[in-house]
Parts: C-alpha cells; structure tokens; sequence
C-alpha cells in the first residue's frame, strides 16, 4: 500500500457515504487518499496498544484489508474515521491478546491504576481550614509558541507513552484524533463515566509533565 500517492478527488467531496460508495466500486484513487488521511494516525493508535512500532504498521497493514473487506457493514451511523479505529483497535487488541497468552502473567506489569489520584496528594493542604485546597497549584500557562516547538511535541508524546494503557488509548483517539466520546467509548468498549474518568486523569499526567518542563525542573 502506498499511502503517499496522489488522488484525482478530494476525499471529502460528498461526505462518507460517497467516498464509501466510491470505496466499494473499486475506486483506488479514493483508497489512495483516505491511506494517506488515516494511515499515520492509525499506527499511532494501534502503537498504543501494542507499544512497538515495527508491529503497530504491520496491525496496520491488516487492518486496512479488514477495513476494504467490511465496508459493506459501514451502516453510517457513526463517523468513517471512528469505525476504522475501531477495526484498527480490535485487531491490536486481538494481536496483543494472542501475545499475552504466550508471556507468563508475571511480566505484564501495564495496569491502568483505576484508583490512582489524578494530581498528587502532596499537592494539597491535609489540615487545618484549607484541607483538600491547593497547597501547590497548577502553575499558569497559555497555549504560546512554546506549545507548537517540536520539543514541546515530543514532550507531549513522550508523556502520553508513559501512561497506562487504558489512559494512553483515551487521550490519543480523544485528543490526538479528536474523536468524540462516544465513538471512542465505541471503539475501546468502555462506559461513559469510565472515558471520562481515564481521560481526565490522562491530561493532568501530561499537563503535569508540561508544568515541570515550562517550570525548568529535570
């Protein structure tokens, strides 16, 4: 596949039910140009999951032959960029399974410290009038031209690496795809109040990195 090949049409012209009719006559121009649209972004996503890139673009590679042999279950009632991540996800998922079933239990150590506090303790006041109020609040920023430098970007990207798995997936479709919540509900089988829980504890970890590195700490 060769997502780098030019497209006659735009890829938009006619929203997704056209450009899935133009998919299912056999239209390689239009498959040109939605590899060329999602395929980065869905190694990123399945990278997530699986966390080695060599993998990830090989998932990748299988899962657009799953996504051109199911178009014909696109029913349109969600957006077609969610509906191949979810194809994307579910063959990461099915993969990492099939690996995990041949690693001892004891290696895995990726949890998704469902009741870990989102800022730390140490953060807040633990006596006295102000207990529970910010003892260290977050330090001010805006959204500058320190946020566009490429090492600000690897910043993020390395911050949203080191997350737990379940976190790591919510805040990339969220955030780096922007997918809504209820695709990437959709997508991960997750409930509501569970996306929105995991992805907010993702943005305070990244923020945090964010507040360290404009603070100058190590």
């Amino acid at each position: 596949m060769d997502p780098a090949s030019p497209a006659a049409e735009p890829l938009d012209a006619g929203g997704d039910a056209a450009l899935v009719e133009r998919l299912r006559a056999g239209d390689e121009e239009a498959f040109r140009a939605l590899l060329r649209r999602h395929h980065r972004a869905m190694v990123r996503v399945i990278d997530a999951i699986v966390r080695r890139a060599a993998v990830a673009e090989e998932i990748a590679q299988e899962a657009w032959i799953n996504v051109m042999r199911g178009l014909h279950g696109f029913d349109g009632r969600g957006s077609l960029k969610g509906w191949i991540f979810r194809i994307a996800v579910n063959a990461a998922k099915a993969r990492a399974e099939r690996e995990a079933r041949e690693v001892p239990a004891s290696s895995l150590g990726d949890g998704d410290d469902e009741g870990e506090p989102a800022v730390e303790a140490s953060r807040f006041q633990d006596e006295g009038r102000w207990a529970g109020h910010w003892s260290a609040p977050p330090a001010p920023w805006r959204p500058d031209e320190r946020l566009l430098s490429a090492e600000t970007r690897a910043l993020i990207a390395r911050a949203i690496d080191a997350l737990p798995a379940l976190q790591r997936q919510v805040i990339t479709l969220r955030d780096t795809q922007d997918l809504d919540a209820d695709e990437t509900c959709g997508i991960l089988g997750i409930t509501e109040a569970n996306q929105r829980v995991l992805l907010h504890r993702a943005r305070s970890k990244v923020r945090q990195a964010l507040e360290l590195h404009f603070r100058g700490d190590p």
